[in-house]
Protein backbone atom coordinates (compact mmCIF):
# COMPACT_ATOMS: atom_id res chain seq x y z
CA UNK A 1 0.00 0.00 0.00
CA UNK A 2 1.13 3.55 -0.72
CA UNK A 3 -0.12 6.44 1.42
CA UNK A 4 -0.04 10.16 0.61
CA UNK A 5 -0.89 12.59 3.39
CA UNK A 6 -0.78 16.37 3.48
CA UNK A 7 1.90 17.95 5.67
CA UNK A 8 0.34 19.84 8.58
CA UNK A 9 2.93 22.61 8.28
CA UNK A 10 3.54 23.35 4.58
CA UNK A 11 0.70 21.48 2.84
CA UNK A 12 2.91 19.40 0.56
CA UNK A 13 2.25 15.72 -0.08
CA UNK A 14 4.17 13.12 1.91
CA UNK A 15 4.36 9.73 0.19
CA UNK A 16 5.21 6.68 2.28
CA UNK A 17 4.43 3.02 2.87
CA UNK A 18 3.13 1.87 6.24
CA UNK A 19 5.83 0.50 8.54
CA UNK A 20 5.14 -1.45 11.71
CA UNK A 21 6.08 0.55 14.81
CA UNK A 22 6.44 3.89 13.02
CA UNK A 23 4.76 6.78 14.83
CA UNK A 24 5.59 9.68 12.49
CA UNK A 25 6.55 10.55 8.93
CA UNK A 26 8.76 13.45 8.00
CA UNK A 27 7.96 15.99 5.29
CA UNK A 28 10.66 16.16 2.63
CA UNK A 29 10.10 19.90 2.10
CA UNK A 30 9.89 21.49 5.56
CA UNK A 31 11.15 18.47 7.57
CA UNK A 32 8.16 18.63 9.96
CA UNK A 33 7.26 15.32 11.60
CA UNK A 34 3.60 14.37 11.19
CA UNK A 35 2.26 11.78 13.62
CA UNK A 36 0.67 8.60 12.24
CA UNK A 37 -0.71 5.42 13.78
CA UNK A 38 -0.68 2.13 11.89
CA UNK A 39 -2.91 -0.78 12.87
CA UNK A 40 -2.59 -4.36 11.64
CA UNK A 41 -5.20 -3.87 8.90
CA UNK A 42 -3.20 -1.04 7.29
CA UNK A 43 -0.04 -3.17 7.38
CA UNK A 44 -1.92 -5.86 5.43
CA UNK A 45 -3.19 -3.37 2.82
CA UNK A 46 -6.72 -2.91 4.17
CA UNK A 47 -8.03 0.58 4.88
CA UNK A 48 -10.18 0.57 8.03
CA UNK A 49 -8.82 3.53 10.00
CA UNK A 50 -6.93 6.58 8.76
CA UNK A 51 -3.37 6.64 10.16
CA UNK A 52 -3.41 10.46 10.07
CA UNK A 53 -6.72 11.46 11.70
CA UNK A 54 -8.02 8.14 13.08
CA UNK A 55 -11.37 8.36 11.25
CA UNK A 56 -13.05 5.41 9.50
CA UNK A 57 -14.87 7.31 6.76
CA UNK A 58 -13.45 6.75 3.27
CA UNK A 59 -14.49 6.99 -0.36
CA UNK A 60 -13.02 5.78 -3.62
CA UNK A 61 -12.47 7.74 -6.80
CA UNK A 62 -10.42 7.57 -9.99
CA UNK A 63 -6.73 8.35 -9.45
CA UNK A 64 -6.58 11.38 -11.74
CA UNK A 65 -5.39 14.91 -11.02
CA UNK A 66 -8.44 17.22 -11.07
CA UNK A 67 -6.40 20.27 -12.05
CA UNK A 68 -5.22 18.54 -15.22
CA UNK A 69 -8.81 17.63 -16.03
CA UNK A 70 -9.97 21.23 -15.68
CA UNK A 71 -7.09 22.50 -17.84
CA UNK A 72 -7.93 19.96 -20.57
CA UNK A 73 -11.59 21.01 -20.49
CA UNK A 74 -10.73 24.72 -20.73
CA UNK A 75 -8.38 24.09 -23.67
CA UNK A 76 -11.00 21.95 -25.46
CA UNK A 77 -13.65 24.62 -24.81
CA UNK A 78 -11.50 27.38 -26.27
CA UNK A 79 -10.61 25.22 -29.27
CA UNK A 80 -14.31 24.47 -29.78
CA UNK A 81 -14.72 27.98 -31.20
CA UNK A 82 -12.54 27.07 -34.19
CA UNK A 83 -13.27 23.34 -34.38
CA UNK A 84 -17.08 23.72 -34.17
CA UNK A 85 -17.21 21.54 -31.04
CA UNK A 86 -15.16 18.65 -32.39
CA UNK A 87 -12.49 19.29 -29.74
CA UNK A 88 -15.09 18.61 -27.04
CA UNK A 89 -15.99 15.30 -28.68
CA UNK A 90 -12.29 14.36 -28.85
CA UNK A 91 -11.91 15.29 -25.16
CA UNK A 92 -14.95 13.16 -24.32
CA UNK A 93 -13.44 10.13 -26.07
CA UNK A 94 -10.07 10.75 -24.41
CA UNK A 95 -11.78 11.09 -21.02
CA UNK A 96 -13.72 7.86 -21.54
CA UNK A 97 -10.55 5.95 -22.42
CA UNK A 98 -8.74 7.38 -19.39
CA UNK A 99 -11.66 6.46 -17.14
CA UNK A 100 -11.44 2.83 -18.26
CA UNK A 101 -7.63 2.71 -17.92
CA UNK A 102 -6.96 4.56 -14.65
CA UNK A 103 -7.33 2.71 -11.35
CA UNK A 104 -9.07 3.76 -8.16
CA UNK A 105 -7.66 5.46 -5.10
CA UNK A 106 -9.18 5.60 -1.59
CA UNK A 107 -9.40 8.94 0.22
CA UNK A 108 -10.25 9.95 3.78
CA UNK A 109 -13.20 12.35 4.01
CA UNK A 110 -11.75 14.23 6.99
CA UNK A 111 -8.07 14.80 6.13
CA UNK A 112 -7.90 13.85 2.41
CA UNK A 113 -5.17 11.25 2.97
CA UNK A 114 -4.89 9.08 -0.16
CA UNK A 115 -4.35 5.31 -0.23
CA UNK A 116 -3.18 3.45 -3.34
CA UNK A 117 -2.96 -0.33 -3.91
CA UNK A 118 -5.67 -1.03 -1.32
CA UNK A 119 -6.65 -4.67 -0.83
CA UNK A 120 -10.23 -3.99 0.33
CA UNK A 121 -11.07 -1.31 -2.27
CA UNK A 122 -14.24 -3.13 -3.33
CA UNK A 123 -15.78 -2.56 0.11
CA UNK A 124 -15.22 1.23 -0.07
CA UNK A 125 -18.18 3.30 -1.31
CA UNK A 126 -17.94 6.06 -3.94
CA UNK A 127 -17.95 9.72 -2.91
CA UNK A 128 -21.14 10.88 -1.13
CA UNK A 129 -21.80 14.65 -1.05
CA UNK A 130 -24.06 14.52 2.01
CA UNK A 131 -21.53 12.48 3.96
CA UNK A 132 -18.73 14.86 2.95
CA UNK A 133 -20.69 17.96 4.03
CA UNK A 134 -21.68 16.45 7.37
CA UNK A 135 -18.07 15.40 8.10
CA UNK A 136 -16.44 18.66 6.97
CA UNK A 137 -18.97 21.19 8.32
CA UNK A 138 -20.47 19.41 11.34
CA UNK A 139 -17.57 17.08 12.23
CA UNK A 140 -19.97 14.14 12.19
CA UNK A 141 -18.30 10.74 12.61
CA UNK A 142 -20.04 8.00 10.63
CA UNK A 143 -17.61 5.36 11.95
CA UNK A 144 -17.24 3.84 8.49
CA UNK A 145 -20.96 3.40 7.86
CA UNK A 146 -22.79 5.08 4.97
CA UNK A 147 -25.59 7.47 6.01
CA UNK A 148 -28.97 5.79 6.27
CA UNK A 149 -32.13 7.58 5.22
Amino acid sequence: MEITLTCSECGSGINFAPVKGADSVQCHICETKNSVTFNEEILHGNVCECPNCGRQDFYKQKDFNRKIGVVLFVIASILAIWTYGISLIVLYIFDFLLYKKIGDVVACYKCNTLFRKVANIESIHPFDHEMNDRIIYADHDFKGQAPSH
